[in-house]
């Protein structure tokens, strides 16, 4: 797994009022594993810290928890 790039504060603002009012987006991102593009149109939760990185908590389309690196994350677009 590559090492984490913090993302800028403007963004990282964007993403806790997403979380905060339960946005739903269209969100591509690659998988920290894999690096594979992945993507769904999830509900934003809430952010974790853990280890100086950056999460994104959520909910698929299919109801299944996401746990995304912010960093990760590629576009997101409103639905």
């Amino acid at each position: 797994m590559q090492r984490y790039t913090p993302i800028n504060c403007e963004v990282h603002d964007g993403f806790e009022l997403a979380c905060m009012r339960r946005l739903r987006y269209e969100v591509q991102w690659r998988d920290a594993t894999t690096g594979t593009v992945l993507h769904d149109r999830i509900e934003f939760r809430d952010l974790e810290y853990p280890r100086g990185e950056e999460y994104l908590i959520a909910i698929s389309s299919h109801g299944e928890p996401l746990r995304i690196r912010l960093d990760l994350i590629i576009s997101k677009l409103p639905y």
